[in-house]
């Protein structure tokens, strides 16, 4: 019987999403990588080849709840099960509170809100029908405790998804699925550049350990340990995975 498991990523044509789906990978799982961006997506399922690991990119719109339902479906129809869905895909945010483009927000809210929510939803179904005690893991942020400038819709988003995980690691609890948040804090994505161009990145690194972004392989490694059986007694938790950037002065 093949024992591996299956791991579902979004976002992972690039930062978080690419550098988890190789350390999992690494470690032997097969890995979906699901993106919208299917040349950084292929990218990353070429870069598991490369070392050896066996992995499928999925073309996927997380905000789109039937390109999520269809996520699902393909990746159970290829690899027969679904162990892990990390639901990671994320834009920024759509600017001060007074100038929001209305358009930015909505899609704000559809890709980073929406779109954990109908990975929860769909994965938490398949699970729970093919009888998987598993793993769902959203990713939050610092910024969903915290408020910083410019950042409104993301906020709410982030807020949202540390809720949507609580919640649903107590409905399925039951089923022996367990759903958890990580809470990232400044991570050299992508996503940071807006704090750059706002000039805030300086004083943003000087309130982490080392004084520097938070490397995306690094959240990759707090992603996997917590998908590992030995951490079976943390779910509906919000692990911070942030260098200390919430709790520093």
């Amino acid at each position: 019987m093949d024992t591996k498991r299956v791991v579902v990523i979004t976002g992972g044509a690039s930062g978080i999403g690419q550098e988890t789906a190789l350390k999992f990978a690494s470690k032997g799982d097969r890995v979906v990588v699901a993106d919208y961006n299917e040349a950084g997506g292929q990218e990353t399922v070429e870069l598991i080849a490369k070392a050896g690991g066996e992995a499928a990119f999925i073309k996927v719109d997380v905000s789109k709840h039937e390109d999520v339902q269809a996520l699902v479906e393909k990746t159970v129809e290829i690899f027969g099960r679904i162990d892990v869905m990390f639901n990671n895909a994320g834009i920024g945010g759509a600017g001060p509170v007074l100038d929001q483009n209305m358009d930015l927000y909505h899609r704000t809210i559809a890709i980073n809100q929406h779109g954990v929510a109908y990975g929860i939803i769909e994965a938490g179904r398949k699970m729970k029908e093919l009888g998987i005690k598993g793993v769902i893991i959203n990713t939050a942020s610092v910024f969903g405790f915290l408020a910083s400038y410019g950042t409104f819709a993301y906020h709410a988003t982030k807020g949202a998804v540390i809720m949507m995980s609580k919640s649903a690691a107590l409905e399925l609890a039951p089923y022996g699925i367990r759903v958890v948040a990580i809470a990232p804090g400044v991570v050299d994505t992508p996503i940071i550049q807006g704090f750059k161009d706002r000039g805030m990145l300086e004083g943003m690194k000087a309130k982490v350990m080392g004084g520097e972004l938070t490397k995306p392989e690094a959240i990759a490694k707090s992603v996997y340990l917590l998908s590992l059986e030995e951490a079976e007694a943390i779910t509906g938790s919000v692990v911070m995975v942030d260098q200390g950037y919430a709790g520093f002065k």
